[in-house]
């Protein structure tokens, strides 16, 4: 895989017109290498992990993105990962400079699990991130959450799926 590239998303199958049904062939257990990865970092609140502002925030971020062409749907994602019971962060990988809004980049290895479940299994999920990163032999560094789909869509298709990524 090329760096800095994600496994692609089919945005064909979407009888909901909201999130497309993911497919996870291709995204799990895969190597991911970013080199100066561009991507907008933006935070949500929330209360013992349950977002406060999360539509907010996205919905004013996905409308920046929009508003200057900086990614093609069939490549977006956005990485998520709680800083503390109280924050979050998500990084949206975009092609170009998001204007009023905060960029940066990620560098490194990374590794991919495809999960199913409910939201509230992410921790078990960020701990078998980190078993799997032990088990190459590394040391799992950042976890991110790539939530496939909104969860009104998960409950409609009945599949909840997540992918971890983690650094190693």
């Amino acid at each position: 895989m090329d760096p800095n590239a994600f496994p692609p998303n089919d945005l064909s199958d979407n009888p909901t017109g909201c999130c497309p049904r993911f497919n996870p062939v291709g995204w799990d257990n895969q190597h991911l290498h970013f080199e100066d990865k561009k991507f907008l970092r933006a935070t949500t609140r929330a209360a013992m992990h349950i977002p406060w502002n999360m539509g907010q925030v996205f919905t004013r971020v996905q409308g920046h993105i929009e508003e200057v062409d900086a990614v093609d749907p069939s490549r977006e994602i956005v990485l998520s990962r709680d800083v503390s019971a109280w924050e979050a962060e998500h990084f949206f990988a975009v092609d170009k400079d998001v204007p009023g809004e905060e960029m940066t980049t990620l560098s490194g290895d990374f590794i991919t699990r495809v999960f199913e479940g409910p939201y509230r299994r992410a921790k078990d999920f960020a701990h078998d991130m980190e078993i799997a990163a032990k088990a190459l032999g590394k040391t799992a560094k950042s976890v991110y959450f790539f939530y496939t789909t909104c969860p009104k869509c998960a409950k409609t298709y009945g599949e909840n799926y997540m992918v971890g990524v983690v650094e190693i």
